[in-house]
């Protein structure tokens, strides 16, 4: 063959390339479409493996780098504490005051509650104690209106310093008034130890 020939069938193969070079790449960034539904994950992982054995895994850059998973509020990831509370008995006295008084543990804090009825007739004061170790005791006093709806009277919470069985909450109901006249109607504890908690 001359040289003159091969010349021409060079010359013709590189026009050939030039040509349906770039409608392959066209058809290429059209969408794969000779590649089947559902492979794409599983072949791009086993294309970037083969590429790692090679070492030629393309870099990433920041602005191609996958992202790290968002981590969850440290808030969401355990369950809310759990409420802990211990009561004494339901007690009436002969005037028609009810008292229930209990000790309440939550997280850090303690605190005492007492829930109460009144129907005396007449507006009573409510003075609720909580002791604590150490000799710690926390005061409040509510004012309990003449009605038969069920109501509630609180210490503030504070952090506890000890378990809630090493705090003890009593709630004294007497008449409403100045100095030391007005009667003691009644008296609820939290302890079940000693029998009656009045």
């Amino acid at each position: 063959m001359s040289p003159v020939n091969l010349r021409v069938i060079g010359l013709g193969a590189a026009v050939t390339a030039a040509v349906l070079l770039p409608l392959v790449a066209m058809a290429g960034s059209a969408g794969d479409p000779a590649r089947p539904a559902g492979a794409g994950a599983a072949d791009d992982a086993k294309a970037g493996d083969l590429l790692t054995g090679l070492g030629l895994a393309p870099r990433t850059t920041a602005a191609t780098a996958p992202a790290p998973p968002s981590a969850a509020p440290a808030s969401a990831s355990g369950p809310a504490p759990e409420r802990v509370t211990r009561c004494g008995p339901e007690l009436v006295s002969p005037e028609g005051a009810e008292a229930q008084t209990c000790v309440l543990a939550e997280g850090p804090d303690v605190w005492a509650r007492t829930y109460y009825r009144n129907v005396t007739g007449q507006r009573l004061d409510a003075f609720l104690t909580l002791m604590g170790p150490g000799g710690r005791t926390v005061r409040a006093g509510c004012s309990v209106p003449a009605q038969d709806e069920p109501g509630t009277c609180e210490t503030p919470r504070e952090r506890a310093r000890g378990a809630i069985a090493s705090y003890v909450a009593v709630a004294e109901f007497a008449g409403a008034g100045e100095g030391s006249s007005t009667p003691l109607l009644l008296r609820a504890g939290s302890n079940r130890v000693d029998g009656t908690g009045s």
